[in-house]
């Protein structure tokens, strides 16, 4: 009545036969490699179904609460046993164990990791989650988020979790319990909030491709983003370290202070808007992961998946930075121990500390490097999700440091103490990995500007592509840090036996001034006895105005953040006649 054509019951002793079907069949399917949408994989009811398009179809008008799916062609249809395995691991963290002492809230209070006489009980760290209790003391040094961790130590962790739901997947779950000392006491289990802080979420494009739903972080589809040289407001890729502020503009204040300014200055978003010459520049903002699973593929990373989308462009509009500043009293010439700039937004974590992040005095306060407060993007107030109402631009520094919605600015001798800054975006050498690694070590230092990449958008990998007259037509984006222009992007489709220069589409800019990325096309022939049917890798490179050239692979960039991800970009597609 489903429209099923068969299905394969999950019975005893056939387990591990489904799993590696259904794996199998996964596999081939997010592969890529049929281009014909004739089938669909349903996940439904702890059950995988492939059912033929026409049958979904009506499957689907009878069900109104369908599953995700997966578009597939040239399998027959079946049902193929339970996916539920790794449902179980989820479900099974912060389960009651028997067998294990039981604590009560009291004692985990006790183990908050403050005293720091090694003979106390005290220097432990104790969390619990559900009905588990966890000693997390040796987990510390491993954590990606670095001491953050210890914000919920000695306590229970669902309200953090809740503020940073990339926590609530299978593999961290599994890495839980591996920590699992005891069961809490029935008195002290935390029960669900309803106060969720996620409440007031702007709307987004259901284009976009989710990579964290708590907090959002999205980018667009990479086939779509070299079709729009300025990328719409909607199709911008979204970075969020918190829930987005809901922020009255008509009560909003920008608290400038910190050395060469007189006190704290308190400026009105009107104030911003009136009271200074407006500046309209054109720049790409990238993540610092973008492309991190280009060198996930290589050696496993920590962070969330980025493919290429982590970049976009806009026409950002606002005053100077240097302009505000220097109205609040700041002169360099006057104040030169002011060496960094550093912003903390309006978004805040689960202990009450904003995102931050800190930029050079120099950058700054050049106005040839064009840095601004944003009121604008491409023309319309800022969207939520990218700052509203005041975002820091700095052309041709890493995203991270562009920071949204923000609330205070400060002149410093040194760097954001913000985690985001010290503990995170920074750059090791593939040598070191979690258990090594030393944050505070100089040379990690904050990642600023980004290095020379570029990538094949369109056809997609593992895609099909026309032949035309023997040729293919391929396009893409390239973008370097610092303002370095682009000056040419390289395409081969024979491993670098031949090279062909595609066509760049990039603003009018100086060499060493231009912030925004530069989309480039090429239609090229491919190499002599390729016909319909065969597949070829395409490779593209760029090169920026310092002639800085991207590396050939990720092995020797490999970094355990999986920041700054550059490496020639590489793609399979099947060619068609």
């Amino acid at each position: 009545s489903s429209g099923i054509n068969a299905e394969w019951p999950l019975r005893p002793g056939r387990t591990d036969l489904h799993k590696i079907m259904l794996k199998s069949l996964l596999r081939i399917a997010l592969s890529g490699r049929f281009s014909t949408s004739r089938y669909v994989i349903s996940l439904l009811n702890n059950h995988c179904t492939v059912y033929s398009s026409h049958t979904y179809k009506r499957h689907r008008s009878n069900h109104c609460n369908h599953a995700p799916f997966i578009l597939l062609s040239g399998i027959t249809a079946v049902t193929i046993g339970s996916i539920s395995d790794t449902e179980d691991k989820v479900e099974e963290a912060g389960k009651f164990k028997e067998g294990l002492p039981t604590y009560t809230a009291q004692d985990i209070r006790k183990r908050d990791g403050s005293n720091q006489d090694s003979t106390n009980f005290s220097t432990r760290v104790w969390i619990s989650y559900k009905k588990g209790v966890y000693d997390v003391t040796d987990f510390i040094a491993e954590h990606p988020g670095g001491d953050k961790l210890l914000i919920g130590a000695g306590g229970p962790v669902e309200p953090f979790w809740s503020l940073y739901e990339v926590h609530k997947k299978p593999y961290v779950f599994e890495l839980l319990e591996k920590y699992r000392i005891g069961n809490l006491a029935d008195e002290d289990v935390v029960e669900e909030s309803t106060d969720d802080p996620y409440s007031r979420e702007p709307k987004r494009h259901p284009i976009l491709k989710l990579n964290n739903a708590r907090p959002f972080n999205a980018e667009p589809p990479l086939n779509i983003l070299p079709d729009n040289f300025i990328t719409p407001n909607e199709l911008f890729y979204v970075r969020n370290h918190h829930p987005v502020p809901d922020i009255n503009p008509d009560e909003y204040e920008l608290q400038v202070e910190g050395i060469g300014i007189n006190g704290t200055v308190s400026l009105s978003l009107h104030n911003l808007q009136t009271n200074y010459p407006q500046k309209k520049v054109t720049v790409a903002v990238q993540c610092a992961g973008n492309r991190r699973v280009d060198m996930g593929k290589h050696k496993k990373v920590r962070g969330m998946d980025w493919g290429g989308g982590a970049i976009s462009n806009a026409v950002w509009e606002g005053p100077l930075l240097r302009d505000v500043l220097e109205s609040a009293g700041f002169s360099e010439d006057l104040f030169p121990s002011a060496k960094h700039v550093c912003v903390d937004g309006l978004d805040f974590g689960p202990d009450g500390t904003p995102y931050g992040a800190s930029i050079l005095i120099e950058k700054a306060m050049d106005p040839r490097q064009d840095v601004i407060l944003a009121l604008k993007m491409n023309g319309e107030p800022l969207p939520r999700d990218h700052g509203y109402p005041v975002r820091l631009i700095a052309p041709g520094v890493v995203g991270a440091r562009n920071v949204k919605w923000v609330g205070s600015i400060s002149l410093s001798e040194e760097e954001s103490y913000s985690h985001w800054q010290r503990r995170d975006y920074k750059g090791f050498n593939p040598g070191v990995d979690w258990d090594t690694v030393n944050f505070d070590d100089p040379t990690a230092v904050s990642i600023q500007h980004q290095p020379v990449t570029s990538m094949v958008c369109d056809p997609l990998d593992q895609s099909e592509v026309k032949l035309e007259n023997g040729m293919i037509k391929l396009k893409g984006y390239a973008y370097s840090g610092a303002g370095a222009k682009i000056i040419r992007v390289d395409v081969t489709l024979d491993d670098g036996a031949t090279w062909h220069t595609a066509k760049l589409q990039q603003d009018d800019t100086p060499l060493n001034r231009s912030w925004s990325w530069s989309l480039w096309e090429a239609t090229v022939a491919v190499p002599r006895g390729k016909v319909g049917g065969d597949t070829v890798t395409v490779t593209c490179c760029a090169v920026d105005a310092n002639y800085n050239r991207q590396p050939e692979n990720v092995k020797n960039i490999w970094n355990l953040r999986g920041c700054l991800s550059n490496a020639w970009h590489r793609i399979q597609v099947t060619l068609k006649e």
